[in-house]
């Protein structure tokens, strides 16, 4: 089964204790992950949480699930760098509301946010407003400090930078900067999701079966 396929199974069973753009959200970034173990390790390496933590997020999302996702390893640890520690504490300091779903959201968005490309594919999302419309409704201190629109990855540095009293630039000025669009450039592209989707030649090992007995289970 291909990842896109696992998104879709995952909200395609009602259940989810959240909002439905919160169940997308999620269910984009473990499907994300899931597709990372093809190259060796667990769920927990593409999503910077684990055990109990990870469980009780699956479990109150989508109850479903839990008993599939298991076999890609929920219990295996989870090393965080120091740059990723850094955002991750970042993020945690400026959730909207505090709750269980904001700090975790917190860790796997900081995860994400190590792999190479626009934060917004590496998170599984459609585009780049559907993670602006996250950051909005869960870290909205930081959403409204990054009021021009900056790039995700490029405002989290900067804040970070701040926080430790580092300069990240020498230009007087945004506008004045020759590299302005390193900062604020189109950051359009392709979902990764919907590559994935095309992507017939590797495909995520899930049987089928198994799929249809979670479901039957829950």
């Amino acid at each position: 089964m291909e990842t896109a396929a696992v998104y879709n199974w995952l909200i395609g069973v009602p259940g989810a204790s959240c909002s439905p753009d919160d169940a997308h959200a999620v269910a984009s970034m473990i499907a994300m992950a899931v597709r990372e173990t093809e190259l060796g390790g667990a769920l927990t390496v593409g999503l910077g949480i684990a055990g109990a933590e990870l469980r009780d997020l699956i479990s109150s999302l989508f109850p479903h699930a839990i008993h599939l996702l298991e076999r890609f390893g929920l219990d295996a640890k989870v090393s965080v760098s120091e740059d990723e520690s850094c955002l991750r504490e970042l993020l945690s300091r400026h959730t909207t509301s505090g709750t269980r779903l904001e700090l975790r959201l917190a860790a796997m968005i900081a995860r994400r946010a190590m792999r190479p490309n626009h934060l917004w594919q590496d998170v599984g999302l459609r585009g780049r407003h559907e993670l602006s419309a996250l950051m909005a409704r869960h870290f909205a201190p930081l959403a409204i400090r990054n009021n021009r629109d900056m790039k995700w990855k490029k405002f989290f540095s900067r804040m970070i930078c701040r926080d430790e009293g580092f300069r990240l630039c020498t230009a007087p000025s945004c506008s004045e900067c020759d590299d302005f669009a390193v900062c604020f450039g189109d950051e359009s592209g392709e979902s990764l999701l919907a590559r994935i989707r095309r992507d017939a030649e590797m495909p995520v090992q899930i049987d089928v079966s198994l799929i249809s007995l979670a479901i039957a289970r829950s």
